[in-house]
Parts: structure tokens; sequence; C-alpha cells
């Protein structure tokens, strides 16, 4: 049988049967005491007395059961400064201008952000938020890199042909990407998350922002509104898994996409199959195996649950930047830049040059 075309018998198993045995505890996030973070992004553009603009995204997203955002400070020696926010997605951040003649541009960044772990019960359908018939069209929208016809539309039938209801829906399609993918170490960054390649070309590889892109178009495709969350790993994990977590305080290369679908009754459901697929290759002695206790301990948590060590900055797809000389940029998780109009490049964090930090501060 061609595993990329296998639904598996997992997408009809609850999550109890997914964590082996004596192992209950072992990847268990559960909603308890806010914990409060301070970002800082520090950026030393290499100037040369060119002109420079810089977009650095902050902290965003507010959800009342998991992440506070709050107002970031910003000092430097940019000619202007100014927080701004994408009209069409919300994401912020804040674009800083250079008009020339310094041989360094030079911005800091602070934001604050609280988080928590969160789950669902998805065995007790609650009254969750609705969505508004604009947020429904919104969030099962194609963007440039995440359409919903054509092979994305034939892939997601096939998967949900024999699901029974949305959570059915949304289950059967994290199965599917978790035993269908593979996470590739070689992937730039998070990956570009081009949904339509990767299924056309039959290279299911990557990293979390393209598997979990691929996650949100199937879903979207099926008709449920599903979301990529664009962040940051902040601390490590308090469960032990070294791969889910920030290893120090330094997080220049800690970002994390992570993914959400929307369930009448529900409302929005933290969903991260990249993450499993991180455990997989990552985790000691490596190369795990999906019968792996910790890897089961994992795949049983991540559709419905997610640790608060990360923090959202923004849900933006193809999001514009002011004064660019790009059209838009397919996610915006890392900070930009442009030399004279040049783009830089934004994974190259020592020649951008920027770093960023995290440290947890008091309530």
């Amino acid at each position: 049988m061609d595993r990329r075309h296998f639904i598996g018998t997992g997408a009809a198993l609850s999550l109890s049967a997914l964590l082996p045995r004596g192992a209950s505890a072992a990847f268990t996030p559960t909603p308890a005491d806010w914990r409060r973070f301070e970002i800082t992004t520090r950026v030393a553009i290499p100037a040369d007395g060119k002109p420079v603009q810089a977009w650095i995204p902050v902290p965003s997203v507010n959800e009342a059961e998991w992440m506070k955002s709050e107002a970031p400070s910003f000092t430097g020696n940019a000619d202007s400064a100014e927080l701004k926010t994408d009209p069409e997605s919300g994401a912020q951040f804040v674009h800083a201008i250079w008009n020339g003649g310094q041989p360094s541009a030079e911005l800091e960044v602070a934001a604050v952000v609280s988080t928590r772990d969160r789950a669902t019960d998805l065995d007790k359908p609650g009254q969750g938020a609705t969505l508004s018939e604009a947020e429904r069209a919104h969030y099962t929208a194609p963007t440039r890199l995440i359409p919903t016809d054509g092979i994305v539309k034939a892939t997601s039938d096939m998967i949900t042909a024999e699901a029974d209801g949305d959570l059915a829906k949304a289950r059967a399609i994290y199965e599917w990407v978790v035993e269908s993918t593979e996470r590739n170490p070689e992937t730039r960054g998070c990956g570009i998350g081009d949904v339509a390649s990767m299924l056309e070309m039959g290279d299911l590889t990557g990293k979390c922002a393209d598997l979990n892109a691929l996650y949100v178009g199937l879903a979207r495709a099926a008709g449920l509104p599903a979301r990529d969350v664009y962040g940051l790993r902040v601390a490590p994990s308090a469960f032990g898994y070294k791969s889910l977590g920030a290893g120090s305080s330094d997080v220049t290369k800690s970002q994390h996409c992570r993914a959400e679908v929307f369930l009448d009754g529900y409302g929005w459901v933290a969903v991260d199959p990249a993450d499993v697929r991180k455990v997989m290759l990552e985790e000691p002695p490596k190369d795990l195996a999906l019968d792996d206790p910790k890897v089961r301990a994992v795949r049983a948590a991540l559709f419905g649950a997610w640790e608060g060590n990360w923090a959202g900055f923004n849900f933006g797809h193809d999001v514009v930047l002011p004064g660019s000389s790009r059209d838009s940029v397919g996610f915006l998780m890392y900070p930009q830049a442009e030399i004279d109009g040049v783009e830089q490049d934004e994974l190259d964090a020592p020649s951008f040059a920027y770093e960023i930090s995290a440290q947890e501060i008091g309530a």
C-alpha cells in the first residue's frame, strides 16, 4: 500500500487509544498558570550609508484561553519607526526606515507575551465560539501558496471520503499528514508552504511551514476553517522533549508555525502534525517509528492541545509590507529587510544581521 495515499486506521482512534501504557503524562499539555516572556529582536544591518527598510514581526495574537500580547517598545537610530498592522490578517510589525548615511541600521524591539498550555476536550462538545460568515469565508479561502482546488481538493476529498462530520474530517486529515509526510532537515528555515507543489511532485517533506500548511490547505478544501499560526519557541518543553522547545535564551532560529482548525461546538482547536514528525526525526535515539511511545504520546496530544512554551506572532498569509519592493511575503515569521531596495535573506541572521532572545519575566 502506498503510504502517501494511506488515510490510516488511526483516523478513527480516540486520543487515549494512541497513548502508550504508562505514558499518559509523557506529553499532556493542560491549561494552568500563565507564564510571561519578553522577546527582544536586535537588528544591526550593515547599511554602508545606503537607505534601509526593515519590518520586524511582533506577537499580535490575543486568544483568551492561551495567549495575551502586549504593545511592543522599540528604539534605535532609524529616521522613522512605527508599529503597523496588516489590514487583511491583523499581523503586526515594526516598520523602520533609514534614509541613508548610517554605517549600520540599528533597531531593538521588545515585546511581552503571556502564554499557557491549551487543550480542548474533544469528547465533550460545548458551546464554543461561532464564526461569522465573513470569518468562515476568510479561513476557508485559498492563498497564493495554499490553493483549495485541483490536487489539493482531490486529496482532501480522498482523505475525508469516509469521515462522518467535521471532527472526523479534521482528525482524518491530521492522521493522514502525520502518516504521509516526513521532516526534511535540509529544508531552509521552516520551509515555504507551497502546498500544491508538494502534492503535485509527490514530495511531502519539509518543515513546519510546509507540513502544517498542508494540513491547513487540506482542511480548507474540505470546507473546514483553518489557519496557520506563525510564532516562536521561547522556553524548553516541560515534558522532556528537547525538540519541542527552545534550548537557550537565544531563539534566533526557534521559529515555529502551528495550525488550528475551527470546529462548531469546540471553537479553534490546536493542531500540529509537523511537531510529531519533528519528534520522530530528532528525539533520541532519533529516527523513531510511529509506534514509539514518545511519538505516540505527542501524536495523541497534538490534535487538540499544545504546550505554552511558544508565542504566536500572527495568522497572516500574503502579507503586504508597506514600502517594500515586493508585492507581498507568503508569511511573516522572520524579520525582513531591504538595503537600497534589495531584499535581504531573512534566513541568514548573521549577515542580515539580527538576533532574537527570550526570557521569562515576573507576572
